[in-house]
């Protein structure tokens, strides 16, 4: 893929207003992810495009855009953890989230597992720099709301904790 070629599958995307789009073709990779403002009114809507290595092998009914439903609008007013009295753990960057301190490792932490203030929970990998997430308060994990090697955002609830009293 030429420079022209990139430049236009930009401009492509920006028009279309696609957030995320990943090409594969023999050994060239290509992901392109760009910002979306949300709109005060309503969640921003996400819509992926994967172009397979071949598409002239592909059946005509194929998708070439597939929209993602926008997440679901909390039930009531008031987040489960404020109601419960659950400590939220959030993410203190844009990263990935690893479970981990490496592939095949068991867990920093896990549902049940009582952990005290500044014990590790989990990593989070941002521009290839591993930062280790700390426990702020003592307690029980009551829940994880991310996957491994899951994206995570900035302010995101990663685990919520029963403190201890």
């Amino acid at each position: 893929m030429n420079q022209k070629e990139l430049k236009e599958l930009i401009e492509f995307l920006i028009e279309k207003d696609i957030a995320e789009f990943e090409l594969e073709r023999g050994d060239v990779k290509v992901r392109i992810k760009r910002a979306v403002e949300a709109h005060a009114t309503a969640p921003a809507e996400t819509r992926y495009v994967h172009v397979a290595p071949a598409p002239s092998t592909l059946p005509a009914e194929y998708p070439p855009v597939l929209p993602t439903p926008a997440p679901a609008p909390p039930a009531h007013g008031k987040p489960a953890a404020e109601e419960t009295g659950l400590h939220e753990v959030k993410s203190p960057i844009v990263g990935t989230f690893y479970e981990a301190p490496s592939p095949g490792a068991l867990p920093f932490v896990k549902v049940g597992d009582v952990v005290q203030a500044g014990q590790v929970l989990c990593i989070i990998e941002a521009m290839k720099l591993m930062n280790e997430i700390e426990s702020d308060v003592s307690g029980e994990i009551v829940k994880r709301l991310v996957n491994n090697a899951q994206p995570v955002e900035y302010g995101q609830v990663l685990f919520l904790i029963r403190p201890q009293s």
